[in-house]
């Protein structure tokens, strides 16, 4: 593992949000610099651009609380975005009513039904939205309507965040809708409380950008999008230098996460997964220590493979009870 750059602070800078951008880039004036370890308190407003207080202060889609100018960040370094915390901040969500065409047969998609609820009900102007409440107590989702006969639409809630990245290489400007080797638009729901993703710096000070906050979210985000809403966030970010990262990983508890980030509909997900596949061998070799021979084997028999989106972006986990030091 790498030598952290700079040691933990331990008190929190509160922060809000009064522009919001829509792209990855690295020409954006800052919103704030944080040093190394700081942990900061921020909020993101939903995809649609509606905060807390349901307002709406951003035009759509996925508008972006940033950039954070991360002290000590120089290309060719990574850094790891800790989240401490990734809370619920409203009573409300809302996602699609169908689930997307590209996620079914086409024999099937001639016969379901059009993705028409009720015009003006969630967003103005469009009918494909139904709304859900989120009861922040109890830690549920539930369907407001339409109402199933047959079983009960209310699960327990799994907060997290659908954008996060840094400022893209070069004067590239990718919008907030895919995802990419700097992240971006990942949609992965295992990037909530607890989780720590680590990004390549490709611009002096990384230029972190978060959004997208999903109250829950189903493998592959086979709908297009999550139970979508405004979030609290606390995250800390460190640097870990000279460490050339490809693309995002993400590490949890109890597994370490590589992640073939690419925009959907780009190339199939067989790309996706030769993608975490290739990565994942390289972070068990550089920060775990194993031979190429004995990481290509613990792939093989302790490796679990996840959509993130549809037709889009995989993820390869590793256990980290398969970790064990002889």
């Amino acid at each position: 593992m790498r030598i952290l750059l700079l040691l933990a602070c331990c008190f929190s800078l509160p922060l809000g949000a009064e522009t919001y951008y829509r792209t990855f880039f690295h020409k954006h004036p800052v919103k704030q610099k944080i040093r190394a370890g700081e942990r900061v308190t921020t909020r993101t407003v939903d995809s649609s651009g509606k905060d807390e207080k349901s307002q709406e202060v951003a035009e759509a889609p996925n508008p972006l609380t940033g950039p954070f100018f991360v002290e000590g960040a120089e290309p060719g370094d990574a850094i790891a975005i800790h989240f401490h915390k990734v809370r619920l901040n409203r009573d409300w969500g809302y996602s699609g009513y169908r689930l997307g065409l590209f996620a079914m047969t086409p024999e099937y998609i001639e016969k379901t039904y059009p993705p028409v609820y009720k015009r003006d009900l969630v967003r103005k102007g469009y009918a494909h939205y139904v709304p859900w409440d989120l009861d922040r107590e109890k830690g549920l989702v539930r369907l407001r309507e339409p109402g199933s006969k047959a079983i009960v639409m209310e699960f327990p809630a799994k907060p997290m965040l659908g954008c996060v990245g840094v400022a893209a290489a070069g004067d590239w400007a990718p919008t907030s809708s895919p995802s990419g080797p700097y992240g971006g638009n990942i949609d992965y729901n295992r990037i909530g409380e607890g989780a720590t993703v680590l990004l390549p710096v490709y611009h002096p000070g990384a230029l972190v950008f978060l959004g997208d906050g999903h109250a829950l979210q189903g493998d592959g985000e086979p709908t297009g999008n999550g139970v979508e809403t405004s979030m609290d966030v606390e995250f800390s970010v460190t640097v870990r230098k000279g460490l050339k990262l490809t693309g995002p990983r993400v590490e949890t508890e109890d597994a370490i996460i590589s992640i073939g980030s690419q925009p959907e509909f780009q190339s199939s997900l067989d790309r996706a997964l030769e993608m975490a596949t290739t990565d994942m061998v390289q972070y068990l070799m550089t920060e775990h220590g194993l031979e190429e021979w004995a990481a290509h084997l613990l792939i093989a028999f302790q490796g679990k493979y996840e959509v993130v989106t549809a037709r889009g972006s995989m993820a390869l986990l590793i256990p980290r009870s398969a970790l064990r030091k002889r």
